[in-house]
């Protein structure tokens, strides 16, 4: 009795987190304080209704988010059940026999009862298996959660890489457009005798190196089109959206600025790191793993401890000890059991063993959870950084290579410049202008990452 004093003890979280878990660097760049974007729902960090209405889409629809649902309504089930486990249970068992002795008439008995078993949970095995069956459901409907956020980032991001890819494709138009008319001028210097073949071939070779490339960005357009719709458990179709730069990502200081403003960290509240642990559903649910493992290893201690079942039996027989009467009898009976196991071939000690290394792993697990979560969001402030910081070399680049190209070709139109230096200017633009899109998209990239990494994309 003394040794199973604790069995009934309620499983308390002690597993320290580590210090300094966002990073001493990035925490100082970062807005920590008592708020952090991830409080606010996807509905408010995501202003694109475009956006909005294929998140919403995707959750109705995915096959994946079905499966966590579903995975949720079979954990309350097992919780339900967990908690029955205290009520009696109550059988209907009819019996009947025919019996033959010698040249004795056939006898007929029967037995109607209604038999009544409860387990008296004196050692807390049914409590703490119940206690296990909510810490279960509890991490099913986090799983839901982390699954939902998954989700959440997956479309965003691919919804946003459209919106590059259409703006890659935009500015290979317009480059297309270009080049053409710098190609025609070549060509037109070639035959008047003022410019060689081979820099008419190099021109157009060029040229069509455009023309290839926006073939491949149609292409991944469709491919992240059709990416989209198998999230959606959808047939192939065009996916409408805005175009970029018109609904940023933002936050009450970054409104409608798509700028190097919505990547500075100074306006991406973070919280603090203990936020982080109360936002973040896989954090959450690597506690309650840790909780359920307490309660199975409150189970296995209490299966060395002896089990208790009361048995009752109520019915109407026709079999009262060795004599057969007609009509039945009423038959009552009540047992009491005591089961205490004595030698279980090792499997009880073995079961114990398990758990309690269970119940280790998953400590060690929660922390490496946390740190990994530090780790993305550390991760995240940096791109974003980097990305606000190389966004206004990007613009004054692609300004200089611009003059830098209008220049040159009137130069070439001129006879002043050769048609090496055009291209030159051609391709340096064109790369810039490419850069500073996909710079762009990478600081969008980053700003959600940090969303979802601060726990944000739940709700």
């Amino acid at each position: 009795m003394l040794a199973s004093c604790g069995i009934y003890n309620k499983y308390e979280q002690n597993t320290d987190a580590p210090a300094g878990v966002f990073g001493a660097e990035q925490g100082t760049n970062a807005a920590v304080g008592d708020s952090s974007i991830a409080q606010m729902s996807w509905r408010e960090f995501f202003t694109d209704p475009l956006l909005q209405q294929l998140i919403e889409q995707v959750q109705a629809s995915n096959a994946d988010l079905n499966s966590a649902r579903i995975a949720v309504e079979k954990s309350e089930a097992a919780l339900k059940m967990a908690k029955m486990a205290y009520l009696p249970s109550l059988f209907f068992s009819p019996q009947g026999s025919l019996a033959k002795f010698d040249d004795n008439p056939w006898s007929k008995t029967y037995s109607l009862p209604l038999q009544l078993s409860v387990d008296l949970d004196v050692f807390g095995a049914i409590t703490s298996k119940k206690r296990a069956s909510e810490a279960v459901l509890l991490q099913a409907r986090l799983g839901e959660e982390v699954l939902r956020t998954n989700l959440v980032s997956t479309v965003a991001q691919q919804y946003y890489l459209l919106q590059l890819l259409d703006r890659q494709l935009e500015i290979l138009t317009m480059t297309d457009s270009l080049w053409s008319a710098s190609l025609e001028t070549q060509k037109s210097l070639y035959e008047n005798g003022k410019a060689y073949s081979t820099a008419v071939n190099q021109m157009e070779s060029s040229y069509l190196n455009v023309k290839t490339q926006i073939i491949d960005v149609r292409r991944s357009i469709r491919s992240t089109e059709n990416a989209l719709c198998r999230l959606m458990g959808d047939a192939p179709h065009k996916i409408a959206r805005s175009s970029w730069g018109s609904a940023a990502l933002h936050h009450p200081h970054t409104q409608g600025d798509t700028g190097q403003r919505m990547f500075d960290t100074r306006f991406l509240k973070v919280g603090v790191p203990a936020m982080m642990l109360q936002l973040r559903p896989d954090i959450r649910m690597a506690n309650h793993a840790m909780e359920e493992a307490f309660y199975n290893t409150k189970a296995a201690q209490a299966a060395f401890f002896p089990s208790i079942t009361l048995n009752a039996e109520a019915g109407w027989t026709n079999s009262a000890g060795g004599l057969i009467v007609n009509p039945g009898k009423l038959l009552l009976g009540l047992v009491g059991q005591l089961t205490q196991p004595i030698f279980a071939r090792g499997q009880l000690k073995a079961n114990l063993k398990i758990s309690q290394l269970t119940q280790q792993d998953l400590q060690k697990k929660y922390v490496q959870t946390i740190i990994d979560a530090g780790n993305q969001v550390c991760e995240a402030l940096a791109d974003c950084e980097a990305s606000r910081e190389k966004a206004a070399y990007y613009q004054r680049q692609v300004q200089v290579l611009f003059d830098a190209y209008v220049g040159t070709h009137e130069l070439m139109d001129n006879g002043k410049a050769t048609y090496i230096e055009v291209l030159a200017a051609q391709e340096d633009l064109l790369s810039s202008q490419l850069n500073d899109a996909l710079n762009m998209y990478k600081g969008t990239q980053a700003v959600i990452a940090l969303y979802i990494a601060l726990g944000g994309g739940a709700k």
